[in-house]
């Protein structure tokens, strides 16, 4: 009975190891990579520096999720004329981004004729400033959004000579990789390893329980991508598979 028990608890465990294998698989396929930049036009001050500590994104109506900030007090005349910087990043689940809030802290001012003035923030911008989006985040592809301030516009002086921030911000929306998903039919294959190579750049992932794998972050080109099966399978490869900005390509299934 003793080798029987010990057969049920490999066995239990293999089960228990490919269950977390496939969730952790599932996971990362519903996953969109996010990076958010934040630019300005030119406008008449000497320096307009905004104290950002936060930025959330809103994900199918209802998930709310904090990106990893790099906080800190931005002067926005630095990133004009088509420059930009890096404020935030993060994995969110995939779907439709409805919602991108920018929180700010309170040291904002506006440098004018070479005088610093603090810049108030209404207190209904307190919890963040909430910009409407409507953009459809695929996994495994790359997005940058551009929160694109309008010095100009944002700053409003009081009748008392108050300097307030009301931003003005456009948001951009841009995919900038593309993903290859496939699936690999023959049970007895897997688990399997997928590569994919264009000559410069070489990605590569393994396949979940299932035989579904994906490819993803990744610079558009033809790529050839080759699939290593468990033995006694060959390896075989697919040659000519085109990755596109914003575009899932796929392949399969795949049959040995």
């Amino acid at each position: 009975m003793k080798p029987l028990g010990n057969l049920l608890l490999f066995a239990a465990a293999a089960l228990m190891l490919i269950t977390a294998c496939k969730k952790e698989n599932d996971a990362t396929a519903s996953m969109t990579p996010v990076k958010v930049r934040m630019t300005d036009a030119p406008a008449s001050y000497d320096q307009v520096n905004v104290d950002v500590i936060g930025v959330e994104f809103k994900v199918n109506s209802e998930t709310t999720v904090n990106l990893n900030v790099t906080a800190g007090i931005y002067n926005l005349l630095d990133f004009a004329n088509g420059i930009d910087t890096l404020i935030a990043s993060a994995d969110v689940p995939s779907g439709t981004l409805s919602q991108v809030r920018l929180i700010l802290g309170s040291n904002n001012t506006v440098v004018v004729n070479g005088q610093p003035h603090p810049l108030a923030t209404p207190s209904a911008m307190q919890s963040g400033l909430k910009l409407n989006v409507h953009s459809t985040l695929q996994p495994g592809i790359l997005y940058e959004l551009l929160l694109d301030f309008d010095a100009n516009q944002s700053i409003v002086v009081t009748g008392t000579g108050e300097y307030q921030l009301k931003p003005v911000i456009r948001v951009i929306s841009v995919a900038t990789s593309g993903s290859i998903h496939g699936h690999i039919a023959t049970v007895l294959a897997l688990p399997a390893t997928i590569s994919a190579t264009n000559g410069t750049e070489t990605y590569s992932t393994v396949t979940d329980a299932n035989g579904n794998f994906l490819l993803r972050g990744m610079v558009a080109g033809t790529y050839t991508v080759t699939i290593t099966p468990e033995a006694p399978y060959p390896a075989t490869t697919i040659a000519n598979v085109s990755v596109t900005v914003g575009n899932l390509t796929e392949i399969g299934p795949i049959v040995f």
